[in-house]
């Protein structure tokens, strides 16, 4: 599909094919990896990040997956683009539950997220701090990704070491990555980020710090974007999904690696530098990162949310049930269908509430953003459960794919454990290990997982949601209603929180002339 202006969207297979212009030095339980366009442990994660290339492809998807890049004029993949609007920042919500419906995490949203906060926080570098260097470099690296259509993997939370020390003070420095050389031509990095999503199928890497600096942690406040294959990279991975076993209805098809990235004197030229040094912005960047790709979490566990409806729905059926006769589980789904709208309608409200950045992007707004990932977060056990409350414990007590065949017994499980006439026995069975996949085993872990701690732990979203929360406000406005303000607050200490309306000053408070702000759709 060709792009406006040039440039082209890939396809699924393009972007597989893509993977062998890199050589990457990646591991997998132990083997060093000779092709990962080839390699069948990472083969489930290639096809998810597939799908948010060839959706893209489709006429009907394109309101959701493609969208105008205001500064180059071009039209690009929905996971590249910079947000100009709020209903930017719904299609963007739509567009990552589309595909993780499918794909159960597209992994590929974690790029939008990253360079949008990236964009936000060199624009306000080159306000701030006189830095316009990074924010043209910045562009010019967006354009170039986005012509040639990448996907970005996001080196974000370091190995940490002793949790309890600042990154400069620990004994080992390499627990992060941190700038160890600074050259004419670039900077040299060293250290260790501990978990990069689809790190070994990713063209790129965006270098990010995890954490707010201080000004003893110079060298560790680096963002910079490193090709998979750099000098000195080393990716260490886990399979993705569960390739190659047959009971993994989904996961064979569809998966995540999740790897260790040990950087070992990488290089990095300047044009590729967007931070180097600059604590008092780390603050900045990581909350809007934290921000963004919150928000596209809930969307994601949305779409994991409809697999678990649909094929809750569908065991019931292979049960021999109707839910329109049996109360509670017609209950029990209504639970999981509260869960997962309830959560999904944050993402909305963070959407339709979103907030214009100074730069002139758009981003959610947090307290929304935050709230609804904390529900998913937290709830995402409770979606397990109520999945398994409707399927039944057939979907653990299910002897292995290998018994289907196995003529000693496949005509007696044939015959004992249909439900109804209509539902083959394989097809009973098929649903049912398709639900223990997502839910009951390593996988079904690994979903409760990265939807606890993933973007943050639940703990880092309450202390956001406290934060922005407008708690004075509300305090002012029952303070107000039980006329516990006072007129004037030098005589008796009060503070200004409990002046009432109207009696800030002697003349009372005047409405302010309205003044519309010409909107930004320029992403310069």
């Amino acid at each position: 599909m060709l792009m406006k202006s040039g440039g082209k969207i890939m396809s699924a297979e393009e972007y597989r094919e893509s993977l062998r212009s890199y050589s990457p030095t990646v591991y997998v339980d132990g083997d060093l990896i000779e092709s990962v366009a080839d390699e069948p442990r990472l083969a489930p994660g290639i096809r998810a990040v597939g799908v948010t290339y060839d959706f893209a492809q489709k006429p009907e998807f394109g309101g959701v997956m493609l969208a105008d890049q205001a500064s180059s004029g071009k039209t690009v993949n929905r996971m590249l683009h910079i947000n100009r609007h709020s209903e930017d920042l719904l299609s963007k919500l739509e567009a990552v539950r589309l595909l993780c419906r499918e794909s159960g995490c597209a992994q590929r949203y974690l790029t939008h997220d990253a360079l949008n906060a990236i964009y936000q926080s060199t624009w306000r570098m080159a306000d701030e701090t006189s830095g316009s260097e990074y924010h043209s470099r910045f562009l010019d690296y967006l354009h170039d990704i986005q012509d040639r259509d990448l996907t970005l993997g996001v080196a974000m939370t370091d190995a940490k070491g002793e949790r309890r020390l600042r990154p400069h003070a620990q004994s080992n420095p390499d627990a992060y990555v941190h700038i160890s050389e600074r050259r004419a031509d670039g900077i040299v990095l060293s250290g260790t980020k501990a978990i990069v999503t689809g790190g070994p199928y990713m063209h790129e890497l965006l270098v990010m710090p995890c954490r707010t600096m201080v000004a003893g942690d110079t060298d560790f406040a680096v963002c910079c974007a490193v090709p998979i294959d750099a000098k000195g990279l080393t990716v260490v991975a886990r399979p993705a999904g569960r390739p190659g076993q047959a009971a993994a209805k989904f996961s064979a098809q569809y998966g995540q690696s999740t790897a260790v990235c040990h950087f070992s004197e990488v290089f990095v030229p300047w044009d590729r530098v967007f931070m180097a040094g600059e604590w008092d912005q780390t603050e900045h960047l990581v909350t809007s990162y934290a921000n963004h790709h919150r928000h596209s979490c809930i969307g994601a566990r949305a779409g994991f949310g409809d697999l678990l409806i649909g094929a809750g729905a569908l065991m019931t059926d292979a049960n021999g049930l109707d839910m329109d006769d049996v109360s509670h589980l017609r209950e029990t789904m209504v639970e999981l269908i509260k869960i997962v709208e309830g959560f999904y309608a944050c993402g909305v409200a963070a959407s339709v509430y979103g907030v214009q950045d100074p730069c002139g992007s758009w981003m959610p707004e947090p307290v929304f953003s935050n709230i609804g990932k904390l529900l998913l977060a937290t709830q995402i056990y409770d979606m397990h459960r109520t999945a398994h409350e409707v399927s039944g414990g057939l979907i653990v007590a299910l002897p292995g794919p290998d018994e289907d065949h196995n003529p000693a017994t496949a005509g007696d499980l044939a015959a004992v454990l249909s439900a109804r006439p209509d539902v083959p026995y394989d097809k009973r069975m098929e649903v049912s290990r398709f639900i223990e996949d997502l839910t009951a085993s390593s996988t079904g872990g690994w979903y409760s997982v990265i939807s606890l701690h993933g973007g943050g732990s639940p703990q880092a979203m309450k202390r956001e949601i406290y934060r922005r929360y407008p708690v004075e406000e509300r305090k002012a406005l029952v303070e107000r209603l039980l006329d516990r303000g006072v007129a004037e607050t030098g005589s008796t200490g009060a503070p200004d929180r409990q002046k009432q309306p109207g009696q800030c000053c002697a003349t009372g408070c005047q409405v302010p002339e309205s003044v519309e702000e010409p909107r930004q759709d320029s992403d310069s």
